[in-house]
């Protein structure tokens, strides 16, 4: 399976700096195309939200280019991939926390990767950075870790009053502010003209799903070049309702392989589209 790809971002309208951060990386393999996609969502006063979201980028990244290539032996990574990713999340959870307190200040990040590995994906989510699904419709694979969905799951709020609620924006857990951390973890297989979607919360507050089907389903990209046009379209409608949160999305579409790859051992790595920020001391 070979792999179209496109990453945007933006300020938005009111925030003075830009708390998101996203890494996507690929690589060649004797096994096909592998893919890393990850968004991080950072709060925190004095713009040290994106430090948080910087440094699980970071080790995410470290982690792909140290790791994929005995991933790439086993038939059933699955175990590994998630236990490595958790010991990840509790190492940079430590880090940020201890940053943090030297600083006096609170901060921290969502975090959302997914890996796409023989026609299969590895996905682990904290916080309310989300991945959806487009084939046949749009399919929200994570669940938000937040208050709002909470509320919902006992029943004592709709999900329409969630979208508006005042707490929407309340997260029962993030990576660097949270004593415990329980990742949601996730897996699928994926086809041909499927489209897999991650965001920071600001890029769906206002846009309907109705509107991501008719701009990000697979038909209607045909290209990188749309990709990125599609995305920079959402955004901007996004900002001309008011949406006042950084907006970042990542989009990966399946695409069937027309040439025979070259053989190589272990792995190679590919084109790297990235979007972070260096962690400051």
């Amino acid at each position: 399976m070979n792999f179209l790809t496109a990453v945007h971002t933006d300020i938005g309208i009111k925030k003075s700096t830009n708390q998101d951060s996203a890494l996507m990386t690929e690589a060649q393999t004797d096994c096909g195309r592998v893919l890393f996609s990850v968004i991080c969502d950072g709060m925190g006063g004095l713009a040290k939200g994106e430090v948080a979201s910087a440094t699980v980028i970071k080790a995410f990244g470290d982690w792909f280019e140290k790791e994929l290539a005995k991933l790439l032996r086993m038939e059933d990574p699955e175990k590994m991939i998630f236990d490595e990713w958790e010991e990840l999340v509790m190492d940079c959870n430590r880090r940020i926390s201890a940053y943090a307190d030297r600083f006096g200040v609170s901060m921290g990040t969502t975090l959302n990767a997914v890996l796409f590995m023989k026609d299969r994906y590895y996905l682990i989510n904290i916080g309310d950075s989300r991945a959806y699904l487009i084939s046949n419709g749009v399919y929200q694979l994570t669940k938000d870790q937040s208050y709002v969905q909470r509320e919902v799951d006992l029943g004592h709020i709709t999900p329409e009053e969630a979208e508006t609620h005042p707490q929407r924006n309340l997260l029962l857990q993030c990576v660097g502010a949270s004593p415990v951390i329980t990742p949601d973890y996730y897996t699928g297989a994926y086809g041909s003209g499927q489209v897999f979607m991650q965001c920071s919360d600001g890029f769906r507050h206002t846009v309907t799903p109705e509107e991501m089907y008719e701009y990000l389903n697979g038909s209607v990209l045909k290209d990188e070049q749309t990709m990125v046009k599609n995305a920079e379209y959402l955004t901007e409608l996004n900002k001309s309702r008011r949406e006042t949160d950084n907006i970042t999305v990542l989009l990966v579409k399946m695409v069937e392989e027309k040439n025979s790859l070259r053989n190589i051992s272990e792995f190679d790595r590919g084109r790297t589209v990235a979007y972070w920020k260096q962690m400051r001391s």
